[in-house]
């Protein structure tokens, strides 16, 4: 009996201090402030795609009807160039700001996670124009195009603006999260430990599920 738990205990141990490491280094890249050319800078980067910007209650409209805009998307035909760098662009920025996970990204003027929401749904925007502007039958997203612009309009969606109203976007720049803002924004930071804690206990069932036939092996050895 001692000799089987001397024998299935180091690989979870080390398991452990790894994911603790992982842990460790997560919070310090949360903690610390990023250098000073990892910050965007006011114009941004040009030499792609220019994207204009949505005001505050603007973005909260596209964020309701991403789901169909880009169900459209997918049903493009005969997409172009254009139409695949703003796709793309839509989903890598999508990606960098956690898939829209975090609470209050959209909502939260003081979200770290609002600028990169801005950026993911201007990029949404910018393709649903786009294809109202494609060869072949348009008339699906002209539809779109005037049912969120109503929508807009008896939302008084122009008139509500925020830090990031004004800031254009570009397909060439991926924008992320501001990182050392996190700490300072409570529902992000609850968001990050509870992203670590199921990272965490992950790793312990992953953990137990390999050290399973170890330790029935170790038995039937014993």
């Amino acid at each position: 009996m001692p000799g089987r738990h001397r024998a299935s205990r180091p690989f979870p141990v080390r398991l452990c201090a790894c994911a603790c490491a992982g842990l460790l280094a997560l919070f310090l890249a949360v903690l610390l402030p990023p250098p000073a050319s990892a910050h965007r800078s006011a114009a941004g980067r040009t030499d792609g795609l220019p994207i204009p910007t949505l005001t505050h209650g603007q973005m909260a409209v596209i964020a309701e009807n991403r789901p169909e805009i880009l169900a459209l998307a997918d049903r493009q035909p005969f997409p172009d160039m254009t139409f695949w760098r703003l796709r793309n662009y839509v989903g890598l920025q999508y990606a960098a700001c956690l898939w829209g996970l975090v609470p209050g990204s959209i909502a939260d003027e003081a979200s770290p996670f609002n600028e990169c929401s801005h950026a993911y749904l201007s990029g949404v925007r910018a393709l649903l124009l786009h294809m109202k502007t494609m060869p072949g039958d348009t008339a699906a997203a002209a539809a779109l195009v005037d049912r969120i612009n109503l929508e807009m309009l008896e939302k008084n969606a122009s008139l509500v603006v925020c830090r990031f109203s004004e800031e254009p976007f570009n397909t060439a720049e991926i924008v992320g999260p501001h990182w050392s803002e996190i700490p300072f924004h409570g529902p992000s930071l609850l968001a990050m430990l509870g992203l670590a804690a199921a990272f965490a206990g992950g790793l312990a069932m992953f953990s137990r599920f390999l050290r399973g036939p170890h330790a029935e092996a170790a038995v039937v050895a014993g």
